[in-house]
């Protein structure tokens, strides 16, 4: 069992989800007034997407990262950032014409990126943490696209800007290539894993899953998993029990209690206390960059 909790706030994701929870922080204020809410709940992380701040719809600008970092930094309240690089995946494919004139191609709502382009807020703002999602899959009735040369490619440029890459993996194949990653000389120190639970159509959010998916792991891996929707709460206890760290966050589940629309800092505070219960405590930001080996803060210096 895990008793020194390192407890990941994902603040606000990528999907339609303010329409459904106006707590859904949408701006970069807002977004950075959650991850400081977030750390005064309790989090040791702050997981940050960014959207764009008129629609609401998941966005890429750098600006809207390093204005999140600035406030956060200027806030004084210390968490350790995490910021998604795995935008610009989205595949939804068309296909047209018949016979030799038949086309394959990106239809609308597709929102494609290659690894510099994702690369590129890490590369500017340098946060201590960034993702770095371990293949494809489909992802709901879309198709999440990650190449193994893209892959190779990106995690050369996140290990030459000295940030910590956290390998999320949505089923067992990516924790293989994950895997395969090391072996190449790609991850440096001891890697950070991330299991993504209960996304149709990856990994199921139950034990059995979950332990298979640990079983994988190399031996001197960090983890942490998570579950959505009404599997977040229960995923906190089984992560800790199995021996990972935690996950909760309004990009992952709405909802603090059937018909209770939650906010971030509402569920750092249900899972602080499920980590508690269970004769746990949730690490401290710098016993977090302590364990895991983060650079601390840089972004003084950007």
């Amino acid at each position: 069992m895990q008793t020194d909790v390192i407890l990941t706030c994902a603040v606000t994701g990528a999907g339609d989800t303010p329409a459904r929870n106006s707590n859904v922080p949408v701006t970069p204020a807002e977004i950075a007034n959650d991850c400081i809410k977030a750390a005064q709940a309790g989090a040791s992380i702050a997981h940050v997407h960014v959207r764009d701040p008129e629609t609401a719809a998941h966005a890429h600008d750098t600006a809207y990262f390093r204005e999140i970092a600035d406030r956060v930094r200027d806030s004084a309240t210390d968490v350790v950032l995490n910021f998604t690089a795995g935008g610009g995946g989205d595949l939804i494919p068309e296909l047209t014409g018949t016979g030799d004139a038949r086309d394959i191609h990106a239809a609308a709502g597709s929102d494609l990126q290659s690894p510099s382009e994702r690369h590129a807020p890490i590369d500017a703002v340098l946060p201590e943490i960034c993702t770095l999602d371990c293949g494809s899959l489909n992802f709901g009735d879309a198709v999440y696209l990650n190449t193994a040369d893209w892959l190779r490619e990106h995690a050369a440029l996140v290990q030459a800007a000295g940030v910590k890459p956290e390998l999320e993996c949505f089923d067992l194949g990516h924790i293989w290539f994950a895997r395969q990653l090391i072996d190449e000389g790609l991850i440096d120190d001891d890697p950070l894993f991330q299991l993504c639970l209960g996304i149709p159509w990856g990994a199921e959010a139950e034990p059995g899953t979950l332990l298979a998916m640990r079983d994988r792991l190399p031996a001197n891996a960090h983890w942490a998993a998570f579950g959505i929707g009404r599997m977040q709460i229960p995923m906190v206890a089984q992560a800790m029990l199995a021996g990972g760290h935690c996950r909760v966050g309004l990009e992952d589940n709405l909802y603090l209690s059937k018909g209770i629309k939650a906010d971030n800092a509402g569920l750092v505070d249900k899972a602080r206390g499920v980590i508690e219960a269970l004769g746990g405590s949730v690490a401290s930001p710098q016993a977090t960059r302590d364990r895991l080996g983060l650079r601390g803060a840089t972004l003084e210096n950007h």
